[in-house]
């Protein structure tokens, strides 16, 4: 009975990743990204956060809202950038148990929908997206990959985003590594 445990957690957990994975690509993809610093609010699109993360060159308008919010973009660049290494199946897995929705709740406090809601949904899907192609997530592919036209990110709490983003993989492979001991 082990034996087929096992396999049939594994097709379940892909059947959910392709699932999410057909959902999110079959339409929307965000656009625009709503940074909120303080009392500051503004919309910047992906594109220019990707020139950003691409060639540390804010575009005209991401750098008068940069210099507004008194950040550097290198800083920016970073945050947006930095990968943490995850194998998408097992970033599914963890993200859909108790563990992982407290994760997603937390990050969703940071990165969210324009309305507010379903953002676990869209979190889980843009992260496992964003690991798929190369088994990484970045907060600039977390932003491409969300399933909305317009996400909505306190800009305060960017660097926090990232930090939970990197503590989320460390929290997979710790629970892998303990799940490859009794397997």
């Amino acid at each position: 009975m082990r034996c087929f445990r096992q396999p049939l957690h594994t097709v379940l957990t892909l059947s959910a990743s392709v699932g999410a994975l057909l959902y999110t690509t079959s339409g929307l993809a965000a656009e625009r990204v709503v940074l909120r610093y303080g009392i500051l609010e503004g919309s910047v699109s992906v594109a220019d956060l990707t020139t950003l993360a691409e060639t540390g060159k804010p575009t005209p308008e991401l750098d008068s809202y940069l210099r507004l919010a008194k950040r550097e973009p290198q800083q920016v660049q970073k945050v947006l950038t930095d990968e943490v290494e995850v194998d998408p199946v097992i970033l599914s897995q963890v993200l859909n148990n108790p563990l992982g929705e407290v994760l997603l709740d937390k990050l969703g406090e940071t990165i969210r929908t324009p309305r507010g809601g379903a953002e676990r949904q869209a979190l889980r899907s843009a992260l496992v997206l964003s690991a798929s192609n190369d088994k990484k997530i970045s907060l600039i592919e977390t932003l491409q990959k969300y399933p909305t036209q317009e996400v909505h990110v306190d800009g305060e709490n960017l660097v926090s985003a990232y930090r939970q983003l990197s503590d989320i993989a460390k929290q997979v492979r710790r629970v892998f590594g303990w799940l490859d001991i009794f397997q």
